[in-house]
């Protein structure tokens, strides 16, 4: 038995939303561990798709009280491809610039991601987003229903 197989088990499901992009923008995120489930949400008046996905991933990861080994799943691929292809940890070492030397978006929230997949056991899944998934559908309604209290 390692020392992984003793963290707990905690499910993460995230999505995020924006009524334009840039716009009014919310995200989503639902918790589940040992049949107990937690909802976090929030938004921002002015953002982007990526930044809504993005900041559903760390708010869920940054309320874990603990180490425990996390099945992140998310229907963004651009969070799933930024970690699960290395791309994120790249940028940083690059100074947050691509391959092409072109400025990689959002290295405020990366970094924040990096650092919390440093102290967490994070495994990324990726699904199709509005294909019937319970968890992601709830997720989307959060998300959603807080873009709705920026819009004008």
């Amino acid at each position: 038995m390692t020392a992984k197989d003793n963290l707990k088990h905690v499910e993460i499901y995230t999505d995020g939303a924006c009524s334009g992009n840039p716009g009014p923008g919310g995200w989503g995120a639902v918790l589940v561990y040992a049949g107990r489930e937690k909802e976090l949400s929030g938004g921002a008046a002015d953002t982007t798709n990526n930044r809504m996905e993005l900041t559903a991933v760390i708010s869920a990861l940054s309320s874990l009280k603990e180490r425990c080994r996390v099945t992140l799943t998310t229907d963004s691929k651009y969070v799933c491809d930024g970690i699960n292809q290395g791309w994120a940890k790249g940028w940083r070492v690059r100074g947050w610039k691509k391959a092409d030397k072109s400025p990689a978006l959002n290295p405020d929230l990366w970094g924040k991601l990096l650092d919390l997949c440093d102290e967490q056991d994070v495994t990324f899944l990726w699904i199709k987003g509005h294909a019937g998934h319970e968890y992601n559908e709830r997720c989307d309604r959060l998300a959603v229903a807080e873009t709705l209290k920026y819009k004008k």
